[in-house]
């Protein structure tokens, strides 16, 4: 296994190089990304507006932007070329032994993609950032860091003062809080594995839901119409692919008291635009620090052939002080090429979560016999992307 796991390793490393040249490869122009609405929109035989096909975003946009380009909605031609040759040349030179231990997260968190014409895919506000947080959010936020610092005190972590510990002290003795549940549902890694719901949403194979805006290395979103109904399945992360239904017949929303992982999407028409209620999410999922109360309101937008624009207003008066606007362009990719489309399988959490759970149980039973570690003196965390760091992308300083 150790074998096969290595020549894994090595096929990725070799794969996220090869994308590197199509990076460095010249930057088409902004048109290529803001294409402008057809003369004649699509139709289904039905007679609405056709927004069905395999979509992504083909262009690499930073969710806030930098405040190195304060004020500036767009890059320049010559900045995304730019960009586009610096992130080439890092993903096309000779790697390090670390850096090759490390192929697989450069592999999930390091874009393959060329550079976007905007410099956020935040619109509103207009400084292309997140808005302030409230109040009641930041005590809820410092609340949970206090927590999670709590379970890696003891831990060398803690002890040399490493970024994982920012903001905590270091302590031999483990911590009492061990034994308490978390502030809120976990939907984050944390330093214990007592059971699944200690690990991360991703590690148990699922998502966190909308807003869907994809990672560094894209998503995909299949969307097909039927006369009263619209669904989208979403191919995203490593498996967690999840299908969406968005009710269009005028019926309102569930019932408060109905959460469900995946929402409640209620669409009408206006015009050639597909508008998409979106309410009724799960304290389960987290997008953003925001849960129950998120509210979305979507827009989808024929512009092209092969061209949709995307919009969505995001709101949580628990969480920011104002709402939101993200917008974002999608291409449509080849149906013929995806006539044959294997569903995702999220095969990391299938098996790796059993094993992580048999791990830490092993451990305690040494420990308990006097032939190991405390396990709460190991930090199994803040320091999982050590053994291989993912280079840093010059889109996201």
């Amino acid at each position: 296994m150790g074998d096969h796991f290595a020549g894994s390793i090595v096929t990725l490393a070799i794969a996220v190089a090869a994308a590197g040249a199509v990076i460095s490869a010249s930057v088409s122009g902004t048109s290529a990304q803001a294409p402008a609405a057809s003369s004649s929109t699509l139709k289904t035989p039905w007679g609405e507006p056709d927004l069905q096909g395999i979509w992504t975003d083909e262009f690499d946009t930073p969710l806030q932007r930098s405040p190195r380009y304060a004020g500036q909605e767009f890059f320049t031609e010559q900045q995304r070329a730019d960009f586009d040759k610096e992130r080439g040349a890092i993903l096309t030179r000779f790697a390090t032994e670390r850096e090759i231990n490390g192929a697989y997260n450069a592999a999930t968190f390091f874009s393959t993609k060329r550079t976007g014409a905007r410099t956020s895919k935040i619109v509103d506000p207009p400084n292309g950032r997140f808005p302030p947080l409230t109040p009641e959010a930041q005590k809820r936020f410092a609340a949970e860091r206090e927590y999670r610092l709590a379970l890696v005190r003891s831990t060398d972590t803690c002890k040399n003062k490493l970024p994982g510990c920012a903001g905590g002290t270091y302590d031999p003795t483990p911590s009492p809080r061990r034994a308490e549940a978390p502030p809120r549902y976990n939907i984050a890694r944390m330093n214990r594995n007592d059971g699944p719901e200690d690990s991360a949403l991703a590690e148990r194979c699922l998502t966190a839901g909308l807003p869907e805006f994809g990672g560094p290395t894209g998503s995909f979103r299949r969307i097909v119409q039927t006369p009263g109904g619209t669904t989208i399945f979403y191919d995203v992360g490593q498996g967690q692919g999840w299908q969406r239904n968005i009710v269009m017949d005028g019926r309102p929303h569930l019932p408060a008291s109905i959460r469900q992982g995946s929402s409640d999407s209620r669409g009408r028409w206006e015009g050639d635009t597909l508008v998409v209620d979106v309410t009724n999410f799960s304290p389960k999922t987290e997008v953003f620090g925001a849960r129950e109360n998120l509210h979305l309101l979507e827009r989808w937008t024929r512009t092209g052939p092969r061209t949709l624009a995307y919009e969505v207003t995001i709101e949580d008066p628990t969480v920011w002080t104002r709402p939101w606007t993200v917008k974002q362009e999608f291409s449509q990719q080849s149906n013929e090429e995806n006539r044959f489309y294997a569903e995702p399988r999220c095969h990391e959490g299938n098996y790796g979560l059993p094993g992580l759970l048999h791990g830490r149980r092993v451990e305690d039973a040494a420990f308990a016999q006097g032939r190991g570690p405390d396990p709460a003196t190991k930090d199994n965390v803040t320091g999982a992307l050590t053994l291989g760091e993912v280079p840093v992308d010059p889109l996201q300083q």
